[in-house]
């Protein structure tokens, strides 16, 4: 059944539920939290997210966008599972979360923070200090900041050569601008990856990971071949 193919996005039901689930914010989305920390994701992503660190393990996690660090200590606490269930696994796993705006948010060991714009020159350097510091081998990508076209574009060209092949790039909200929620939006992050697939071939989109059928990241889950 893992190889099941999955219903599209044209699917009626699952976009009704969608468009309500997502235009209700206040009850769904942004009324979520993991361990007391506001986290902005839908619940059936984060599952998914742990089903790909378990299967990938990569090393490192580079996050960008980190509001108030739910999803930062979400992927902290994966990886401290993940420890507890292969104890001779002694990889310190890590997360480095980036955003523009410094917050008081929740400290955890494995979490790491950075002030800053996900894109600028002094940023990629630092970040690729960090995983020379680390000795990160596997590396994934979660792009979580600004939604314009634009910013999403280029973070996805200055982060694609970090990935590790066999390890993911997810693109988030990529169901904005009418995909099939908040239409109003303009181009978005779906605009972004598909004029970043026309030009490289170094990705695949995995639309497994879109079993839930409903799903904030449609097309996103991005495979380094």
């Amino acid at each position: 059944m893992a190889n099941a193919p999955i219903a599209g996005n044209d699917d009626a039901i699952t976009n009704a539920f969608h468009t309500r689930y997502y235009d209700n914010p206040y009850q769904t989305w942004s009324n979520t939290f993991w361990m007391g920390c506001q986290i902005l994701k839908c619940p059936l992503d984060l599952w998914v997210y742990q089903e790909i660190m378990f299967e990938t393990k990569p090393d490192l996690i580079i996050e960008t966008g980190t509001y108030k660090g739910g999803s930062a200590v979400f992927l902290a606490s994966m990886f401290d599972a993940m420890a507890r269930v292969a104890p001779e696994d002694r990889c310190p796993r890590r997360v480095l979360s980036i955003d523009i705006e410094e917050q008081d948010r929740p400290t955890h060991l494995r979490v790491r923070y950075h002030t800053g714009s996900s894109v600028a020159d002094e940023t990629l350097t630092l970040v690729k200090q960090i995983i020379a510091e680390y000795g990160a081998e596997r590396i994934m990508v979660i792009l979580d900041s600004d939604h314009t076209r634009d910013h999403v574009l280029k973070e996805l060209d200055a982060y694609a050569p970090l990935v590790t092949p066999g390890c993911y790039m997810i693109v988030e909200d990529t169901n904005v601008n009418g995909h099939p929620a908040y239409e109003a939006f303009g181009p978005g992050p779906m605009e972004a990856v598909e004029a970043f697939l026309s030009k490289s071939d170094q990705f695949e989109q995995d639309r497994t990971r879109e079993k839930y059928y409903m799903t904030f990241n449609p097309g996103g889950f991005l495979k380094r071949k």
